[in-house]
């Protein structure tokens, strides 16, 4: 049988519940009861393995205080970008460290930060995700000294 890969509006949507989710320090259990699933299918939605039913996704977005228009991006955006900001912050601990790094107002210090994590970055075997190839990317197409000046 055919592994059924998902749709990338589901996987957006997800990405943005993830998002949301975290940003609203809520862990996923407690997601999972407030909507009546197993934290296991919360975690299936988040990845967009799994779809999410009209009420379901009503209830969700009461929890997170959010309509349900906000789990979707504009249309203006494509839903398959792998460098779409909610589905970068979807990345297990990108939330925490954006967080962080906006606690920071040295400018020298978030420049020292963002050098430090792209550093870290270049010394990892690359992933085999669109994300690692979007950042691969950019590093390469960089000029020198102005690595991190976007992120300033």
């Amino acid at each position: 049988m055919p592994t059924r890969t998902p749709d990338p509006l589901d996987t957006m949507v997800g990405a943005r519940i993830r998002v949301l989710r975290i940003h609203k320090k809520i862990s996923q259990t407690d997601l999972a009861e407030q909507i009546g699933v197993t934290f296991q299918q919360v975690q299936k939605y988040e990845k967009g393995t799994n779809r999410i039913g009209a009420s379901r996704l009503s209830r969700i977005s009461n929890v997170l205080g959010v309509s349900v228009g906000e789990l979707f991006e504009s249309s203006g955006h494509r839903t398959d970008d792998a460098s779409s900001p909610f589905r970068l912050l979807a990345e297990p601990g990108a939330l925490r460290v954006l967080k962080a790094y906006t606690q920071t107002t040295d400018p020298r210090i978030r420049h020292a930060i963002a050098e430090l994590i792209e550093g870290i970055a270049a010394t990892q075997p690359p992933r085999k995700s669109s994300l690692a190839r979007l950042g691969s990317s950019r590093r390469k197409t960089r000029g020198k000294g102005s690595r991190s000046r976007d992120l300033t």
